[in-house]
């Protein structure tokens, strides 16, 4: 059934104008019940919660305080109800509290906003393969710069930047084969636990690509 919406107030307009597009009505993420977004936004969140999975990560250990669970099909479309928004973004992604709304930020941010100082402020604080994997698949992968954020992540003493790197690098195949293929094996003689697995599938597409392995 097609929800009714009421007409926005004068007073709601002038934000809706700001945030949600001059109808006010583009997107579902309204502040209708709450002050601002991100409260709506969490209200989504929790509206679609999974106990199970979310109980099943933190015995898992996630490092979050609050978890509800979603899955990516789920994240995705709950971006597609927010107006894409560097603001909106910025706030979610410093909710690192909230595994949700970490993967939400690059989902919502404009990609023709996001500038390779930004990048590297995100990257510095990623702490789940998770988060990066979804950083790279939704946002860093579609910027002009990615190549160039790759390759100085991979030179990091850090093992979750150089994960990132990794990974960056898979979701821009098949750009730069041969030093993509030369950064992974590098990095498999490393043995790190934590770059290993990202690291040997990486060999193995290049080398799937190129017909090495025939």
């Amino acid at each position: 059934m097609t929800e009714v919406r009421k007409p926005l107030s004068e007073e709601y307009a002038v934000s809706a104008t700001r945030l949600y597009g001059k109808t006010g009505i583009k997107y579902l993420i309204q502040m209708t019940r709450f002050n601002n977004p991100i409260q709506e936004i969490k209200h989504r969140m929790y509206s679609l919660r999974n106990g199970a999975v979310a109980d099943a990560m933190r015995r898992m250990g996630a490092p979050y305080k609050i978890i509800f669970g979603l899955n990516l099909p789920q994240l995705t479309a709950l971006a597609a109800e927010i107006p894409p928004s560097p603001q909106i973004a910025d706030e979610l992604w410093h909710n690192d509290s909230t595994r949700e709304s970490r993967l939400l930020a690059p989902m919502v941010y404009p990609p023709e906003q996001f500038d390779i100082s930004v990048a590297r402020e995100w990257v510095e604080t990623i702490a789940t393969t998770e988060v990066a994997d979804i950083l790279c698949l939704k946002l860093l992968k579609k910027m002009p710069w990615a190549c160039t954020l790759a390759e100085e992540l991979i030179l990091s003493d850090r093992e979750m930047y150089r994960y990132t790197a990794l990974r960056l690098m898979f979701n821009l195949l098949p750009e730069r084969l041969a030093e993509t293929r030369a950064y992974a094996a590098a990095e498999l003689e490393r043995k790190n636990p934590l770059t290993a697995g990202i690291a040997s599938a990486l060999v193995e597409e290049i080398d799937f690509i190129t017909g090495s392995n025939d």
